[in-house]
């Protein structure tokens, strides 16, 4: 892997990362771009407890271009976009509308590829294990930023979960505290060690999936099941077999078996809704968000290091059955109480019938 980093023309870091070691990087950002001005302000819940960025400059962002006006895809000609260069493997740069920013934070843009029509599960092992590289260096580096304490890497995917733009693309949100749902598990993590003596509270979780029928798949190093508590009708979760807190953690034979294990999911999760359902091959939406354990200091989380939380990765489809989505009514978004219509056992099931051949 080959990384270089520039400016775009506001001043924002733009980072190339390609697969050839001989790739030349000096392309310029032709654009008459200000300097971005930001109002992100992060706000404390005294009741809840949790934080809120305020980001009011983000009314403006872009929104649902035509392809030939897409801002993730590689500049041509006069056609000048974020990306200053004609071509390119994997792309990061600031994001010119970040929910946070400064003190507040960091956001950042990862372009998957310059094929606009492409999607994540569609790229090669060695274009998705380049993006794992990225995933890893973006998270060491933005970990070394004073104000951020936890570094998530994520993908939205599809017009249903809210994207406005279909390059296909993901976002990295370096946050100033821990984030609610880490603290959540950190905490549970915290009561089981005290309660069993010790045990690990992931290992545990994983020992008692690899042993059930929730199993989706498995590899040598990577395994990848529909958990028994789902919140969502299609929810896998994606665990190194070796327990490690963060993608830095990973070892080489980990990053290897990673690229294949992943496309294959999402290859699957593209097929759950294509037989006697109607669906006629249409994309699956979904979310893919890597938990990795905070950078900062986990005093408040009784008994527990960072060596205790296990990285893993959570991929859920927010449509239940063809044609119809899931929606965050009453009892969710009102009180956070899910409701699932498909049994966990039922959707591992369906992801298994679905295996390529």
């Amino acid at each position: 892997m080959k990384k270089t980093s520039t400016r775009l023309a506001d001043g924002r870091e733009l980072i190339y990362y390609d697969l050839r070691d001989d790739s030349v990087r000096d392309a310029t950002d032709r654009r008459p771009l200000d300097r971005t001005v930001t109002t992100s302000e992060i706000r404390r819940d005294p009741l809840l407890g949790d934080s809120v960025a305020i980001a009011s400059h983000r009314q403006g962002r872009t929104y649902h271009p035509p392809a030939d006006e897409c801002p993730l895809c590689p500049s041509a000609g006069d056609r000048l976009s974020e990306i200053p260069d004609s071509s390119y493997d994997v792309v990061v740069f600031e994001n010119r509308f970040p929910s946070l920013a400064g003190d507040s934070g960091r956001c950042e843009v990862v372009c998957f590829t310059s094929d606009h029509n492409a999607s994540f599960g569609e790229l090669t092992e060695e274009q998705a294990g380049l993006v794992l590289e990225a995933w890893t260096d973006r998270t060491s580096e933005l970990s070394h930023l004073p104000s951020v304490e936890q570094v998530f890497c994520f993908e939205n995917r599809g017009a249903e979960i809210g994207v406005t733009l279909q390059h296909p693309h993901g976002q990295i949100y370096a946050y100033p505290f821990t984030t609610p749902r880490t603290a959540l598990m950190l905490r549970s993590a915290a009561t089981h060690k005290e309660m069993t003596g010790g045990e690990n509270l992931f290992d545990a979780v994983l020992e008692r999936e690899l042993a059930g029928e929730r199993v989706v798949l498995e590899g040598e190093h990577w395994v990848a099941f529909v958990p028994y508590a789902a919140h969502w009708p299609y929810e896998v979760h994606l665990y190194p077999k070796r327990r490690v807190p963060d993608l830095l953690g990973l070892d080489e034979a980990a990053r290897t078996e990673f690229p294949k294990v992943y496309l294959e999911l999402l290859r699957r999760f593209d097929r759950i809704f294509d037989e006697g359902e109607g669906e006629g091959g249409a994309p699956t939406p979904y979310i893919a968000a890597w938990h990795q354990a905070p950078f900062g200091a986990l005093e408040e989380f009784d008994g527990v290091v960072r060596e205790d939380f296990a990285l893993h990765l959570e991929l859920f489809t927010i449509r239940r059955t063809s044609g119809k989505l899931k929606f965050l009514a009453g009892s969710e978004s009102g009180m956070n109480v899910f409701i699932n219509d498909v049994p966990p056992e039922r959707a591992a099931e369906r992801l298994r019938e679905v295996a390529s051949s």
